[in-house]
């Protein structure tokens, strides 16, 4: 049988009577595959394996405890046999061609009538492959194929609505962490979401190069913010992500960084909830921890720092440890540099204590300034540090190699961190 004898469908058997010869391991794979499909299914087999017994205990499926008779093909829309005994599979098959039911021969897949394909479910898409009747070769496209769909590298978005019976079907939100800034940092279902979307609400901060990849028809929305100026306030934001949903659309909040760490996702989140709007969060890599991480400073390390705290240049500080050995990160904290350096300083910080300035993590134009606390406010200034940017206060920055080498205390002066890649798309 070649390739081009196939001809691919799907079948429908909801509510219809299917037979399957056989009762081992491939008799209730194949069994369970037609009952999940809605069919009522029985198995004539005078053996079965304990889940088909069970699966027959329960009223799931019907199971006949004796030899095949061609009467068993009586009514019946379908027939897989998986007996492992070659004559038995060709007189059912044989049976099955007389009454002009489709018949697939577990036992000769060239003389079969019918082909049971490599199966996997992806969201609501149902991938069938056949390949030439090889069926490990079938097993590795389909892995292949439903890896790409669900890592986003293949296009899963809808482009027909389901029908809802005449009413608008209902749309979602997913609020997508996407990382600090770098494509590939975005999770693998945050990847998938964004390849379903209708609607993209766009942060400034998000991987904005996957905006690139959207079909055109993909509608984003962009509500960037960047510090002082708010061109789309956050109320504007939660209608628009709900209006969206209400009209069918999955939309995807695509945000820097991680929606529920000063992002205000859950506000999001809430607002949605509120209205009657499904919302799925999904958590995204923080730039608190991960663009330190660029700069080879580590928000803990043992012997300098067992804890960290994540606030904004715009809180008060006077509450967080006041200790070198207590790494505080600071977010959107360019413009009160010098407030906060002050602050810290008076809470009994020591001027001495060294500070990491992180700008554009892991992208192109990644720059990293170190100072103590007594200088960095003049240092920034003078080289023109702006935002987006994360400070790093405490004995960690120590660790990293863009640290001076008078920084180093005697017990790290040998650590020679590995110099972190800096991504480019």
């Amino acid at each position: 049988m070649a390739i081009q004898d196939i001809y691919p469908t799907a079948l429908r058997l909801l509510g219809r009577p299917v037979l399957v010869v056989g009762g081992g391991p491939v008799a209730e794979r194949r069994a369970k595959g037609l009952f999940d499909a809605g069919a009522k299914v029985t198995v004539v087999a005078p053996v079965a394996t304990g889940n088909l017994r069970e699966l027959a205990a329960s009223g799931l499926l019907t199971w006949e405890p004796r030899e095949y008779r061609t009467s068993d093909l009586d009514g019946v829309w379908f027939v897989q046999t998986a007996t492992g005994a070659s004559a038995v599979d060709t007189q059912v098959a044989a049976d099955a061609e007389a009454q002009r039911i489709w018949c697939v021969n577990a036992s000769d897949h060239e003389a079969s009538a019918a082909w049971t394909p490599a199966v996997a479910v992806v969201d609501d898409v149902k991938i069938a492959i056949n390949a030439g009747g090889d069926p490990r070769r079938a097993m590795a496209l389909r892995n292949a194929v439903a890896t790409a769909l669900e890592t986003g590298d293949l296009p899963l978005r809808r482009h027909r609505k389901p029908d809802a019976a005449g009413k608008t079907p209902a749309g979602s939100v997913a609020l997508v962490g996407g990382g600090p800034g770098d494509s590939g940092l975005i999770t693998v279902r945050g990847r998938r979401l964004l390849g379903q979307a209708d609607v993209v609400v766009a942060d400034r901060l998000g991987p904005r190069e996957l905006l690139k990849e959207l079909a055109p028809d993909v509608r984003v929305i962009k509500v960037g913010k960047t510090p002082g100026h708010h061109p789309v306030p956050q109320l504007e934001i939660n209608r628009i992500l709900v209006d969206e949903a209400l009209k069918g659309n999955r939309v995807v909040r695509l945000k820097g960084g991680d929606p529920y760490v000063l992002g205000r996702g859950g506000e999001e989140a809430e607002f949605c909830r509120q209205n009657g709007v499904e919302v799925e969060v999904v958590s995204g890599v923080t730039s608190a921890i991960s663009v330190p991480a660029a700069a080879g400073i580590p928000v803990t390390h043992r012997g300098l720092a067992k804890g960290f705290s994540v606030v904004t240049g715009h809180e008060e500080l006077s509450e967080v440890p006041a200790r070198p050995d207590h790494t505080v990160v600071l977010l959107m904290g360019v413009a009160q540099l010098r407030d906060s350096a002050a602050e810290l300083a008076g809470s009994g910080l020591p001027l001495d204590t060294p500070v990491g300035i992180v700008e554009n993590g892991y992208l192109p134009e990644q720059r990293v300034t170190i100072g103590t606390l007594g200088t960095i406010a003049d240092q920034a200034e003078a080289v023109g540090v702006a935002n987006p940017a994360v400070i790093v206060i405490g004995d960690v920055v120590r660790v990293s190699p863009f640290a001076p080498q008078h920084f180093k205390t005697a017990d790290y002066s040998t650590i020679t961190p590995n110099r972190p890649r800096v991504r480019s798309n």
